[in-house]
């Protein structure tokens, strides 16, 4: 009797390991760039489940007026740099890229486009965000994603309908897996950071934390989720449109099959053959909207809302911390 051998698993990438030089780069690169927003290349070795992003390289802003002469511009500097790396021996071996952001904006249809493009060659690729307004308020904002396998399956069979969705039992939260990072420091950088830092004294980051101004921050919060809360309505009326379209259609059918059987009693009562009661030329089904932007304009609503209620919780920390400092006396 042969032994059936097993299915061969399937390894998805659960963590990010990040080195420190990379994420040095990635705030420098995302930070010079402000306002704008910057892309730039993850080079690293695929481990299991864990992606290791060793290195990195910043793509250049594209001054070509032809999309095609900027695509092709591009791809030539990613071939030319990844050519000089390898001949220095270091890692070449794509597993990403890096972006930034602006207020948590980065749940765009241009993201899923360029994750379906690197997946044809590339199964285990992530995207880090990172957005330099958010980490000016103290904290690094900074964030490892990738799509998830089963919505990769419903974008290539073209299946993002609402109908598509069930189905395949996805909603909107479906859509991105966020993987955690962990930054990586080698032994000698962590002996040269622990020789070079000073005593510890307060300064003046430390008093900044401590501002109770987060109106500006909420401010931009609120305003960015109120544009896509009209997104989202504009996006419900074109469901809404399809649906009165189906409707009109069908009692357009119902008339006509109506009069088409009419037409027919009266035929087979002068013995002529029954003309056929459907007409595939004269009712064509209607395509179902595509369900993406709605789900992605949906995720970054979530996204706005989970950044207003951090901020409104960290704020209430430090009114309650300089609360008690106050009963202190300091």
């Amino acid at each position: 009797m042969e032994a059936i051998a097993p299915k061969p698993h399937k390894e998805l990438v659960k963590t990010v390991q990040l080195e420190g030089q990379v994420l040095l780069k990635i705030i420098q690169h995302c930070t010079e760039a402000l306002p704008q927003n910057v892309t730039g290349q993850l080079l690293g070795l695929d481990v299991g489940q864990q992606l290791e992003v060793t290195d990195c390289f910043a793509f250049p802003a594209t001054v070509a007026d032809d999309d095609s002469e900027a695509e092709s511009a591009g791809a030539n500097y990613q071939l030319e740099m990844m050519r000089c790396l390898r001949e220095v021996n270091v890692d070449n071996n794509t597993v990403g890229w890096y972006q930034s952001a602006n207020m948590g904006t980065f749940q765009t249809v241009e993201l899923i486009e360029t994750f379906i493009n690197y997946h044809e060659n590339i199964k285990k690729c992530v995207c880090i965000i990172y957005d330099p307004q958010r980490s000016s308020r103290g904290s690094i904002a900074l964030k490892a994603i990738r799509l998830k396998e089963s919505f990769i399956e419903l974008s290539k069979e073209q299946k993002l309908t609402l109908k598509g969705f069930r189905e395949a039992n996805l909603s909107w939260r479906d859509i991105f897996v966020e993987l955690p990072i962990r930054i990586r420091n080698s032994n000698l950088v962590q002996a040269l950071v622990a020789d070079l830092m000073p005593a510890p004294t307060a300064t003046q980051a430390d008093v900044e934390r401590l501002n109770l101004s987060s109106a500006p921050f909420l401010e931009r919060n609120i305003q960015s989720l109120l544009e896509c809360v009209d997104d989202i309505v504009a996006e419900q009326q074109k469901v809404t449109m399809y649906h009165k379209n189906v409707a009109r259609q069908q009692q357009a059918y119902a008339v006509w099959l109506a009069k088409r059987r009419q037409e027919n009693q009266q035929r087979q009562a002068d013995n002529q053959e029954p003309l056929p009661e459907e007409d595939p030329n004269l009712f064509k089904p209607i395509p179902e909207p595509s369900m993406l932007d709605n789900y992605l304009v949906t995720n970054q609503i979530a996204t706005y809302c989970d950044q207003v209620n951090v901020a409104a919780g960290e704020t209430i920390q430090k009114l309650f911390l300089m609360e008690g400092m106050q009963k202190a006396g300091l």
